[in-house]
């Protein structure tokens, strides 16, 4: 009887072992905090190099010459970080927009991703005139010399 508890314990324990390992593996791999630019900025040295989602309104958003590189200002609630992203962003990425970022944080400010730029539409449509560009650049958007 006494060997049966003892193979019965080690059997749960090696288990439970086995699925803690797991589980932590998985989780730290793909955790990402989702924050607001105002909880973050409050203290941001904690979040240095952490993997993270950041939400604010672009602001001041310029793009060098002929190139894919973008630095803009994200804000919220008055806080402000500067955002460092390369790559293509979406049609309705603009001054003003409401964004998403996946990324980190670092001292200089806020490094995206690769296809981390998400913008959200806008709640109303307001179709007040339809204009064509035929600038590569975002509607708003100025050339950083």
């Amino acid at each position: 009887m006494r060997y049966k508890t003892v193979r019965l314990g080690l059997t749960g324990l090696v288990l439970s072992l086995a699925f803690g390992g797991l589980l932590y593996s998985t989780l730290s791999e793909g955790t990402e905090y989702y924050k607001h630019v105002d909880e973050v900025m409050v203290d941001p040295l904690p979040w240095h190099g952490k993997k993270m989602q950041l939400h604010g309104w672009a602001a001041d958003v310029r793009q060098k010459p002929g190139r894919l590189e973008y630095r803009f200002d994200v804000e919220n609630n008055g806080s402000v970080v500067t955002a460092y992203y390369d790559g293509i962003v979406p049609d309705t990425f603009k001054n003003g927009s409401e964004v998403v970022l996946k990324g980190t944080l670092g001292p200089d400010g806020f490094h995206v991703q690769p296809d981390g730029v998400m913008a959200k539409c806008p709640s109303k449509y307001d179709a007040t005139s339809p204009t064509v560009s035929t600038n590569a650049r975002p509607a708003g958007s100025t050339v950083i010399e």
